[in-house]
């Protein structure tokens, strides 16, 4: 839902993550009419997306809420190459104080965590040393370098 400073982007939001994402687009979007305080004509009373096969849905709201996009929600995007974290943190990431280990917030506020699919499998080994090398290597940086991740776990 996207309110407050937010609000009257939904629109605008969907159109950019079906532009960054393969297999995505834009599905129905029902408007706000005349007569609809305190929303706008023309601003999404609700619409659905998808993004890589997976269904979203969004909706602008200009009523007061106690609450706006934070940390607690994100979009765990997972990358098989660098070239696909490089392409998503550049196309996504819009505030450099909100970047760490991976974590980025968009225009919008909404939090996104860019990862590589290879943690997934570093997890798996349960070997605790190699993967304390990893994690402590990644604490220290915003987006994820593979490599340098390969290098950490490895001890080199």
């Amino acid at each position: 839902m996207f309110v407050g400073k937010h609000c009257g982007k939904a629109e605008e939001a969907m159109e950019l993550y079906t532009t960054i994402f393969e297999q995505s687009k834009s599905g129905n979007i029902a408007r706000y009419g005349e007569g609809e305080p305190p929303d706008q004509p023309g601003t999404v009373k609700h619409a659905s997306f998808t993004l890589q096969g997976q269904r979203f849905f969004a909706m602008d709201s200009a009523y007061p809420h106690a609450f706006t996009f934070n940390e607690a929600t994100s979009f765990m995007v997972h990358c098989e190459t660098q070239e696909e974290i490089d392409h998503y943190w550049g196309k996504l990431s819009a505030d450099a104080t909100a970047e760490q280990c991976g974590w980025l917030k968009d225009k919008y506020g909404l939090s996104w965590q860019i990862v590589p699919t290879a943690m997934d499998e570093v997890y798996k080994t349960k070997d605790e040393k190699k993967i304390d090398r990893m994690v402590q290597a990644f604490l220290k940086v915003k987006k994820f370098d593979i490599e340098q991740l390969r290098r950490a776990y490895e001890g080199r």
